[in-house]
């Protein structure tokens, strides 16, 4: 087995260590069982219920009262009343539902030896291999993402070997209908939740070479075949109107090519993804071990640096098989979910999880795969208009901690620590400007400029003085958080919390310089730099950290998972080690005290660590924490543990790897920024860095020997030299400032770095 494969020699008996496939929009997670294999679906539109209007008609009328009473120090009368008046009406948005269970079952149920089950992560397949009776059996799992399928196709080296029965259901009882409607298909669909709830369907149809193939209740059953293919579609009334032809036209058309065909052209469109970046380490130990005994010894202490990238890889992969053109973004699980009531309702959680969902996006080159995102934020536009109207009195459109298929605004849960918190929207704009950054696509900064200051003019209005000169935020909370007043009280509802400060100073200034590189809106730009200036800044506290809030309150749980007011290291760039030490400083105060107390004990939370660690230019720290992740947080499939299951992890992990070879915030390239102590040798290649360029490099002894910089969009590219290290050679002429070389850079054209 080579290092880019997930493997096992048993199959799962859990569905936390199962194997996922997907195309973006069908998910699947494959057990690997010999005789009896279930393959648990997804469709990433099939959702508990249609819309609906949430926002609550009583806020309005008590803003300025909570405001007053926050100013005040009552914090018992603000959030009783923000508990009742700002609270979503009805409470809850809708919530993710599973699709099914494909079940595939052989006849025989004699002498059956395993070999292993894998997913390869290079060519986006799910295989497994067993024998039976002395044959030997091999199944291949794909979703296709150009064909819209997912297919299965078990083959024998013994003609006439494969008998097998197969059916779909699992939806525990939920109504739904899974009845043969022919010899060789299953069309399978149901409803979810209210009248205008979203309908499902599933089509299924089964494919022989040599044998027969008949309808056996309700399932399919083939008898003495040499291969059978298995194809399955699904659609929603979501997104088409006759949604079981259309599941059923995804299958005949698919079942017009072999699977062999079906294999190529799926595996031609993953790749032309997957491969546009690698990072390499020296071997650490052996790496033909299957996973969860790499795991195993990564848990006793021992290094396992493939183990790394290994899980770099997954993270791409994830980012591939879980969000297309078209598709709706990555919610809490992906489209890997198997319960009917999920955990936090698998929805998109905007105050960290679904915005660390695409934290590795534009670094690892998939920034394209961003685009569900930001088509999500188009459909929470007119509902956040509405939202802020109602409930605020405000222009622009807003958006609280939750979002769910259609684009819900309004507060989520009746949870003081979470529910009341205004920054949704805008957290998830900063992301528009990220791409912009990365990407230096002027079309697409002009086709989203709107949108960008639409998120900006909410705080244009809801901004409060807060008595000292200051603009902020209330009521808010510093998400999931409680803090403990002078005198004793413990509250959550506030006014001011860090973190909403840094997301607004970084919204607004992504408006500002987007109106400077479109030149527009110039009177509006200045207008909102004033109010940049009197938003709060970062500030040391009481114990040399970042200050949470705006009072240097305490904190209920000193070792919090969320660290809100390290936004500003990261995914910001308002603290750094080169532009502002001593914030650096009071940020690594922060994140050890919150260690201290027993922080990072989520998956993403330790994801999120990893990625501030990097930015403090701490390798060592960054190992420590990336096998603490391993350790603690991370299943034998390597999917992250909240617990329970939260993809996010995966991916803020995947980033912080990546952020520790590369970084590129406040307009400055540097190499090999935290190196891990166990990385002293590597490479890796097309990492993204902002101003579109794209960077390779080639380390040894723990320091850079050379890189390539390719520039996409011109312009100039600043790299940072590392310290102890030199320029002996420049393929392009630069000019020198400080510890930095300037290359003038032409669209298309790349340059070499050599290092001593």
């Amino acid at each position: 087995m080579d290092n880019r494969r997930i493997w096992f020699k048993d199959p799962a008996e859990d569905w936390n260590v199962a194997l996922p496939v997907g195309n973006g929009r069908i998910g699947g997670m494959c057990f690997g069982q010999p005789l009896y294999e279930k393959i648990q679906l997804n469709e990433d539109s099939v959702w508990s219920g249609g819309p609906r209007k949430r926002n609550n008609p009583s806020a309005l009328g008590q803003l300025e009262k909570v405001r007053q009473l926050l100013r005040d120090e009552k914090i018992a009368e603000a959030e009783k009343i923000v508990l009742e008046a700002f609270c979503g009406t009805p409470v809850n948005q809708r919530h993710y539902m599973p699709l099914g269970d494909l079940v595939i079952q052989h006849h025989l149920e004699d002498t059956c030896e395993y070999k292993y089950r894998s997913l390869d992560l290079e060519n986006a397949v799910c295989t497994t291999e067993y024998s039976i009776n002395g044959v030997n059996y091999t199944r291949r799992v794909i979703c296709s993402e150009p064909a819209q399928v997912l297919a299965v196709n078990v083959s024998a080296d013994k003609a006439g070997s494969i008998s097998l029965k197969i059916g779909i259901d699992g939806r525990d009882d939920y109504f739904d209908d899974n009845s043969p409607v022919s010899d060789t298909d299953i069309l399978y669909y149901g409803g979810c939740g209210s009248e205008d709830g979203i309908r499902f369907a599933a089509y299924i149809r089964v494919l022989c070479e040599g044998g027969t193939v008949r309808r056996w209740g309700s399932s399919i059953i083939t008898e003495g075949c040499d291969s059978v293919t298995i194809i399955l579609g699904a659609q929603t009334d979501y997104r088409v109107k006759d949604y079981k032809k259309a599941a059923e036209l995804d299958v005949i058309t698919a079942a017009e090519k072999s699977f062999d065909e079906l294999l190529r052209e799926h595996t031609e469109d993953y790749r032309s993804y997957f491969d546009r970046a690698e990072i390499a380490f020296e071997k650490s130990c052996d790496e033909t071990l299957p996973t969860n005994e790499r795991l195993a010894r990564v848990r006793e202490g021992k290094a396992d640096n493939g183990l790394v990238s290994l899980y770099f890889d997954f993270g791409r992969y994830l980012m591939i098989a879980g969000s297309r053109e078209g598709t709706l973004p990555l919610n809490l699980q992906g489209i890997w979910n198997k319960d009917m009531w999920p955990a936090w309702g698998c929805r998109f959680t905007v105050n960290i999880n679904t915005e660390m969902n695409y934290w590795c996006a534009e670094v690892s080159g998939l920034g394209d795969l961003h685009a569900p995102l930001f088509d999500h934020i188009e459909r929470m536009r007119q509902n956040g208009r509405e939202t802020a109207k109602e409930m605020y009195g405000c222009g622009g459109f807003v958006c609280h901690h939750n979002t769910d298929i259609w684009g819900d605004t309004a507060p989520q849960d009746l949870w003081m620590p979470g529910t009341q918190w205004p920054m949704g929207a805008a957290w998830l704009c900063t992301h528009i400007w990220e791409h912009w950054l990365f990407t230096r696509d002027r079309d697409f900064l002009k086709e989203k400029y709107d949108t960008l200051k639409e998120a900006s003019l909410f705080f244009v209005d809801f901004l409060t003085d807060d008595g000292s000169g200051r603009l902020v935020t209330s009521p808010s909370v510093s998400p999931e958080n409680t803090y403990i007043t002078q005198s004793g009280a413990k509250g959550s509802v506030c006014m001011g919390p860090s973190m909403d400060s840094q997301i607004i100073y970084q919204l607004f200034t992504a408006v500002i310089e987007a109106g400077e590189v479109l030149d527009t809106d110039r009177e509006y730009g200045e207008k909102l730099k004033a109010m940049r200036d009197r938003l709060p800044k970062p500030e040391t506290g009481k114990y040399g950290q970042i200050k949470e809030w705006a009072v240097d309150y305490d904190e209920a749980e000193p070792g919090h998972r969320h660290i809100s007011q390290l936004f500003a290291l990261y995914p910001a760039d308002m603290i750094s080690v080169r532009k502002t030490p001593e914030l650096a400083k009071a940020a690594r105060a922060t994140i050890e005290r919150r260690l201290s107390h027993g922080g990072g004990h989520t998956g993403w939370s330790r994801a999120w660590i990893i990625n501030h660690w990097a930015r403090l230019h701490d390798g060592e720290k960054v190992r420590e924490n990336i096998e603490a992740l391993f350790a603690n947080s991370t299943s034998d499939n390597l999917f992250d543990m909240h617990p329970p299951f939260q993809i996010d992890g995966n991916f803020g992990a995947a980033a912080g790897i990546a952020e520790s070879l590369l970084q590129s915030e406040n307009g400055e390239i540097q190499l090999l920024p935290a190196l891990s102590p166990d990385w002293t040798c590597g490479s890796f290649r097309g990492l993204m860095a902002r101003g579109a360029f794209r960077v390779d490099c080639q380390w040894a002894d723990s320091r850079p020997e050379k890189c390539v910089i390719t520039s996409l969009k011109g312009g100039v590219c600043r790299l940072v030299i590392p310290t102890g290290c030199k320029a002996v050679s420049v393929s392009a002429e630069y000019e020198t400032d400080g510890d930095c070389i300037e290359v003038n850079t032409e669209e298309g054209g790349s340059f070499e770095v050599v290092f001593g």
